[in-house]
C-alpha cells in the first residue's frame, strides 16, 4: 500500500468483493517522499507532507502497517541477483525481498493471500510478465499472490479457484498510462490521490546514483551505512580525494538536515556573509585540503564576487578557526570535483 494510484484501486477492488484488507506499507530508506518529509520547509502546504499510505488508509477505512525494511535492504542494493534497471534500481529483488516481507505477515494475520498495485507492462524492469513469474517464485508467495490490476491476463491465482474472489470482477489493466485507473477510482468517488509519476525511489535517479556510485568506489560496500546514504540525499557534493568528500547545502532546509551530522566531520560556514553550511566526510582534511573546501563554501556564498570571504570551521582535531580565502571560481578546477 503505497497510497499511489495503483495501489488505492487494487485495494478498493478487493473491498468491492466484500475482502477484508489489511494494508502494507514498506519504507526501504530511498523513498523520495520520506526525504521530502524530512527536509520540507515550515511553509510547505501540509498535503504535500502527508503519508499517502496512512491517507489511503484512513480513506479506504483499513489498517496500514509501517515495515521498516532497511536493516537488510542495502545487501539487497548492494548485491542484486537479477541486476540493476537503468541507474542502480534493484527492481526485481526489491519487489521480492518486500514480497517475502508480505508472506510472513500474510502468515501472522492470518490472510488467504497477498495483492499488490502492480499492472502488466507499467514497468520495464520488473512488471513484465516473466519478472512477475520470478518474483512470484521467489518470494515464497506462489499462487497466493494476485494482481487485482491485471488478473485477467495472469494465470488464475488461488484466491481465484478457490471462490475467494470473482475472477470476473477484477482487471485487465496493461502499460503505462494511467487513464484508465483514473476514471476507475473516480467513479468509485476517490479523488484524493498523488498525481500519478514514477520517480518515488532515489535508485532510480541519474543524480543520485552518480554519487552512490562514487561512494561505493572511495569508501567500499563494506564500510557504506545508512549515515551515508541519508548524506547523499542533498547537497552539492564535491569530491576533494579519495578519501575525503566536501557536501554544502543548497537552501536553509538542506542547512539544517547536515547540522545533524557534523559529529566527527569538520564544518564550514561563511562568517560574515550568507552562505551554506558544508561538512566534510569520509574523513578529516588536511590543512591544504581544508583551505580549498573553504574556497568551495566561498565561491556558493554570497560573497562569491569579493576578493576574499571569511570561513569558519570547526570540528575535526583543531580549535575553531577563521579562514580568510578567495572564493574558487576556477571551473577548471571545481567542475572535476562535482559530483
Amino acid at each position: 500500500m503505497s497510497g499511489g494510484l495503483d495501489s488505492t484501486l487494487a485495494a478498493r477492488i478487493l473491498q468491492e468483493q466484500g475482502v477484508e484488507v489489511v494494508g502494507v506499507h514498506f519504507s526501504t530508506g530511498f523513498c523520495v517522499s520520506d526525504h521530502k518529509r524530512a527536509t520540507a520547509s515550515v511553509q510547505e502546504d501540509p498535503r504535500k507532507l502527508r503519508n499517502e499510505a496512512l491517507r489511503a488508509g484512513a480513506d479506504l477505512k483499513i489498517p496500514v502497517r509501517m515495515v521498516d525494511l532497511s536493516e537488510d535492504y542495502l545487501e539487497v542494493v548492494f548485491n542484486p541477483k537479477h541486476g540493476y534497471g537503468a541507474h542502480m534500481n534493484p527492481c526485481i529483488d526489491c519487489r521480492t525481498h518486500m514480497l517475502k516481507k508480505a508472506k510472513a505477515i500474510m502468515e501472522e494475520e492470518g490472510a488467504d493471500f497477498v495483492a499488490t498495485g502492480e499492472v502488466l507492462g507499467q514497468r520495464p524492469m520488473s512488471q513484465r510478465k516473466d519478472p512477475m513469474r520470478v518474483i512470484q517464485r521467489e518470494s515464497g508467495l506462489g499462487d497466493r499472490l494476485l494482481r487485482p490490476l491485471s488478473a485477467q491476463l495472469l494465470e488464475a491465482t488461488a484466491p481465484e479457484r478457490e471462490g475467494l474472489l470473482d475472477r470476473s470482477k477484477l482487471l485487465s489493466i496493461r502499460g503505462r498510462g494511467r487513464r484508465v485507473q483514473m476514471d476507475l477510482v473516480e467513479a468509485r468517488g476517490i479523488t484524493d490521490y498523488p498525481s500519478p509519476a514514477g520517480g518515488c525511489c532515489f535508485l532510480t535517479d541519474e543524480n543520485y546514483t552518480r554519487k552512490f556510485r562514487d561512494k561505493m568506489t572511495h569508501r567500499g560496500k563494506e564500510r557504506m551505512g545508512w549515515e551515508d546514504v541519508a548524506l547523499l540525499k542533498v547537497g552539492r557534493h564535491f569530491r576533494i580525494s579519495p578519501t575525503l568528500k566536501l557536501v554544502l547545502g543548497r537552501r536553509e532546509e538542506e542547512n539544517l538536515f547536515l547540522e545533524r551530522f557534523t559529529a566527527g566531520r569538520v564544518r564550514l560556514e561563511a562568517a560574515a556573509v550568507k552562505g551554506p553550511v558544508a561538512i566534510t566526510d569520509e574523513s578529516l582534511p588536511s590543512e591544504a585540503e581544508e583551505a580549498l573546501c573553504a574556497a568551495i563554501v566561498a565561491r556558493y556564498s554570497d560573497g562569491r564576487e569579493l576578493d576574499a570571504v571569511e570561513i569558519r570551521a570547526s570540528g575535526g582535531d583543531r580549535e575553531e578557526r577563521i579562514r580568510r580565502v578567495a572564493p574558487l571560481l576556477d571551473e577548471t578546477i571545481l567542475a572535476p570535483m562535482r559530483l
